[in-house]
């Protein structure tokens, strides 16, 4: 039987030769296993063989660094989501489209700054680019639809530049980079640079792309990283609570709020989402796969982190990187790894041990309740009360409700079904609970009407 890592290996040279990819660097991260690094192919740079601290340009990938350092800025209340470019910058155009659009990419921007800087190769400087924005189109309404936009994300970058007092690439290394210890990821291009080539489609030729640096547009495309660092960075984005369990770079309710879907990419297929700056990739049931794909001359990228689904260890992150511009099968290997991580090597099941029972002032919710006719389960699992649906699958995740300080028996709910509503308790003379109001819904032990009379006193039918 062949084991997991050669599984792996396999599925990555098959990749490399399928896609004619003269160098890929993969690497898979789980908090439950030593991480995983695999490279084949050569890197073109003679003074740096092809290996794992070999770095590679990462393209849009880092869209996901400058939007961590949005949401950074905001929880330090340096900026709001919902005000207008022009609360932070002083702009000839434009400067009505709220922040929070532009990291979904809804905020109508034309896809690059004035100019066809692909022709050119070269991009303004941050402060030109603030200059020339009267020159690029609002080529969609403001939250009409999705339409990717390197010129949004090159603005945030430099909204974070000026609320924090130095350049975007002082502020990602200071605040991003040396607190997850992502040190072969830089701005910059490194010695250990591998060479970028596009492969012609009808022999094996491969022509170097020339480098380019993207100046002013360096927030949306710039970095160049390592497998190993992107998939640490990855399973950052899905579970920080492994990776960064004390929030020093991000609070995990605010990575909850950046994977939150806020635009489908395809109206017609749903078959990705984007929320505040990462992509969403739906893999089966109550799985999704959060991370961003990657595209510069010569390089493709694919990093993503895995949440839910079955052998699922958590804090599991994966990153594809390759040295063609034209490979489809780096940014389907990412998604293809990810899935064979948990099938041939899921996560340890660890065995069940009983625990404190409930407090007594929550014993008498505990058990089965109805409300609007329909039966749910009030249970206490993991130092909280929940609840579910009596005929949920048994992968939904339940609602789960912690205590409100400046209010006896009544509890928010804090994730799950009706996040965000309150749970208000009612007690007889004894302390006993004996209703119940769930998002102003009666909760009752029997089936009751909306007039609260029970079920099995209805009339007999004619």
């Amino acid at each position: 039987m062949s084991t997991p890592t050669g599984r792996y290996e396999r599925a990555a040279r098959r990749a490399q030769a399928e896609g004619r990819i003269p160098a890929l660097s993969v690497a898979l991260h789980r908090p439950d296993r030593e991480p995983w690094v695999f490279t084949v192919g050569d890197s073109g740079n003679p003074d740096h063989p092809l290996g794992a601290d070999s770095r590679f340009r990462i393209g849009s990938v880092t869209k996901t660094l400058t939007a961590v350092l949005v949401m950074q800025a905001r929880d330090e209340g340096l900026l709001d989501l919902d005000q207008p470019v022009s609360a932070y910058l002083d702009v000839p155009a434009h400067g009505d489209a709220t922040l929070r659009r532009l990291l979904s990419h809804t905020s109508g921007f034309q896809r690059e700054p004035h100019g066809d800087v692909w022709d050119t190769l070269i991009t303004p400087d941050a402060t030109r680019l603030i200059a020339e924005l009267d020159r690029a189109e609002r080529v969609l309404p403001n939250a009409r639809r999705f339409h990717y936009s390197n010129l949004g994300l090159a603005v945030l970058g430099r909204i974070v530049a000026e609320v924090r007092g130095g350049t975007w690439a002082e502020i990602l290394a200071e605040r991003i980079l040396a607190p997850l210890g992502l040190l072969s990821t830089t701005v910059e291009r490194p010695a250990e640079a591998v060479t970028g080539y596009l492969v012609d489609a009808y022999s094996d030729a491969a022509r170097p792309e020339p480098p380019v640096d993207l100046g002013g547009v360096g927030p949306a495309a710039q970095v160049w990283s390592t497998a190993g660092d992107m998939a640490r960075w990855s399973a950052f984005l899905a579970t920080p609570e492994s990776s960064d369990p004390d929030g020093r770079v991000l609070a995990a309710a605010s990575l909850d709020e950046m994977r939150w879907p806020l635009t489908t990419t395809d109206e017609t297929l749903w078959g990705a989402g984007f929320g505040l700056g990462l992509i969403l990739v739906p893999d089966g049931k109550r799985v999704v796969h959060v991370g961003h794909d990657g595209a510069m001359p010569g390089f493709l990228a694919g990093v993503y982190g895995r949440r839910g689904g079955e052998g699922n260890p958590g804090a599991l992150g994966c990153a594809v990187l390759g040295s063609s511009g034209t490979a489809g099968q780096t940014n389907e290997l990412v998604h293809e790894l990810l899935r064979l991580a948990v099938e041939a090597d899921p996560a340890d099941i660890h065995p069940w041990r009983p625990a404190p029972p409930a407090p007594k002032s929550y014993r008498s919710v505990l058990g089965r309740w109805w409300s609007e006719g329909s039966e749910f389960v009030f249970a206490w699992h993991d130092g909280a009360l929940q609840a579910r649906a009596a005929e949920a699958p048994a992968d939904r995740p339940p609602a789960v409700f912690r205590p409100t300080p400046e209010r006896a028996d009544v509890l928010r709910t804090v994730s799950g079904r009706e996040a965000g509503e309150l749970l208000r308790l009612t007690r007889d003379e004894s302390g006993a609970v004996v209703r119940m109001h769930w998002a102003t819904y009666r909760f009752t032990r029997l089936q009751e009407g909306f007039d609260g009379g029970p079920a099995s006193s209805g009339p007999e039918p004619a």
